[in-house]
Order: C-alpha cells, then structure tokens, then sequence
C-alpha cells in the first residue's frame, strides 16, 4: 500500500517537473503574400459603360381598319410571320353581300350606259364614243358612281384579312376569336435594335456618331454586339445626361425589343501606365499604389488618369509630387490589408 502511494506521488511530481521545464509557446506572425507587375507604358482603351434598352427599328400594333367580330387567328405569341402574312380574319359573310349588290348595280347602270350612248346615235360598242361624252355619260347613268361602289366594297372584303406590312415577331396577341377587338397584336421587326442609352456630358468626347459600341444583354453578359453610334440628341437633360442611339444587328434569338443590355464604348487614349484596379487603393481622399522595394511595400501616391471595365491609367500624383517610372514593381493584390514599410513576400 505504501510503496503504491509512493509511485503515485513520484508520477505526480513527474508530471509537474516535466510542465515547468517545457519550452514556452513561440507566437509568429502570419506573412504576408503579394501578386506584382513590373510598371510597363502600353496602349490603354479608355471605356464609357453605361446601361440602356432595345428598340426594335421597325415595330407597329395591328387593327383591322373595318369593323366586324374576329372570326379567325392564324398566328400565336411569339410567331415568326412573313410580309403580307394573313394573322387575323374577321367574319366576311356581310362584306360579300356587299360585293354582290355592288356587282348588281353596276351591270344595271351600264346597262342605263349603253341606252343613253345609242340614244345619242353612238353604236353599242362605244368604240367610237369622244372621252368627254363617256365622262358626261358615265355620271348620269349611274355607272360612275356604281363602279366606285363595287371597288370600295371589294376593299372592305380584301381587309377582312389583316396581314402583315413587314416581316417580324408577334407580340402582345389581344385579339380574341368571335369578339370584336380594338388591336389584334404588335408586330416586331427583330432582325435589327436600336440601342438607346444616357451618357454624362463629360463624356460625349468619347462617344461621337459612327463610333463603335460593344453590347451586352443583363440576360448573358458573355454575349457581345457590335453596333454603330447613328445619333446623339442635342439636348442635355436636368440630370446633366444626353440621349444617345446606335444601331446592332439583331439576328440572335436572346435579343428581344425592350430588354435591358450594358453598352461599352472604347476610345483609344494613348500609350499610358496601366494597372489593375485592384493595384490602386484609397486612402486619405488619395488614391494611392504599393511599390515593391527589397521587401517592403512602398506607399505611393498616384493620380487615375482614364479607366475602363478592368484597369486605370495612372500617373505620379500632381499634388503630391509623386513620380512613377517604368520597370517599378507594383504590388497587385492583397493591398487592403497594406501600410508604408509592411515586410511583404512574392507570391
């Protein structure tokens, strides 16, 4: 019993000895790990992004210009139709009435015609008849008028049948069947849109008639149309913005008239220093740089020149008189977290 309690005791000083001799817990600092770029003069694109809409170029709703209950649709939302297309009929049995008695009357007042002209002493073949007597003789017989007749009830037949003016998309189907409608649908023109977007007045400079344009709808930003600058509206709004046009091909299923799309216009500045946006931080109101020197992060002031989607152009800050120069290394990522003199390591 005695020589277990012995070994337990000696377990215990043990244990203690060993927690006092052991070697204190050493705290490191976490490095920290930067991207870089040596400082390099290259071509920079200046970029004005904004965002606008489709129009299509050629778009019309579609009524029928007589009256009458839609009998028939040829067509559904979303259907392709070719010019002079039939999309909608109205019921026709009224108008052909009309025709017939409009066929009537005119036999019987060219019958009242050939009457009149052989009681003039002319020969029922009219051949021989002077133009200024038909003329006089066609009005009061009647058969001036009853041809007339017949052609404008022919008319109101024909438009029965409400056809397309132009190729295009069906859109916004009213019309129903056995119902009279004030407008059957819209048609749209989608094989070209204009695009209208606002710029500020600053930047009108970078966007003139016939510049180019990328376009990009909100739908697939991966998606990228071409398009041509065809007009600016001279007139700057209360919100300092003017309205401005361009035109894009519009021969791709995912364009649809009204939507919504992202419009970049590049302008070629010059050879200039650039650099990723995330290179440039602000501080102090400033924005600032990190140049990387024998380990250390060096904070530089510098001024944005021009930018785009992914890079500014910079210079040395005017107001602080600081220069840049080709072949600096610039630090690229990881500069939130920076201060002057921070000990960095290249990735």
């Amino acid at each position: 019993m005695i020589s277990a309690l012995s070994l337990l005791s000696a377990c215990g000083k043990g244990e203690k000895n060993s927690k006092e001799n052991a070697a204190p817990e050493v705290l490191t600092m976490t490095e920290t790990y930067v991207d870089t770029m040596t400082l390099r003069v290259s071509p920079f694109q200046k970029q004005v992004v904004c965002n606008g809409h489709l129009s299509a170029r050629e778009k019309s709703d579609l009524r029928f210009s007589t009256d009458g209950v839609t009998l028939q649709l040829h067509v559904k939302e979303g259907q392709h139709v070719g010019k002079g297309q039939v999309i909608a009929t109205l019921d026709k049995e009224q108008r052909k009435r009309e025709v017939d008695k409009a066929e009537h009357d005119l036999y019987r007042a060219n019958v009242d015609l050939t009457d009149k002209l052989i009681g003039l002493g002319y020969d029922a073949d009219m051949k021989d008849v002077p133009l200024d007597v038909m003329k006089r003789a066609e009005v009061t017989s009647g058969y001036y008028s009853a041809k007339y007749q017949l052609e404008e009830a022919k008319r109101a037949l024909a438009e029965c049948d409400l056809r397309a003016p132009f190729a295009g998309r069906i859109a916004n189907l009213d019309a129903k069947t056995h119902q009279k409608s004030d407008k059957v649908c819209t048609l749209i023109d989608d094989s070209s849109f204009d695009v209208e977007f606002k710029v500020l007045e600053a930047e009108l400079g970078s966007v003139q008639k016939g510049r180019e344009v990328t376009v990009s709808p909100f739908v697939n930003e991966e998606k990228k149309f071409s398009g041509i600058v065809t007009g600016i509206n001279p007139q700057v709004d209360e919100k300092g913005l003017v309205k401005v046009t361009a035109h894009i091909d519009g021969r791709d299923p995912i364009l649809i008239d009204g939507m919504n799309v992202r419009i970049t216009v590049d302008e070629n500045v010059g050879n200039m220093f650039v650099v990723p946006k995330d290179a440039v931080v602000e501080r102090d109101g400033y924005h600032v740089i990190f140049r990387y020197r024998d380990g250390r992060a060096v904070w530089t002031y510098v001024d944005v020149v021009h930018s785009n989607i992914n890079s500014f152009a910079i210079t040395g800050c005017q107001r602080k008189e600081t220069r840049i120069e080709e072949g600096d290394i610039v630090i690229t990522s990881g500069n939130l977290n920076l201060a002057d003199g921070t000990e960095v390591r290249l990735r």
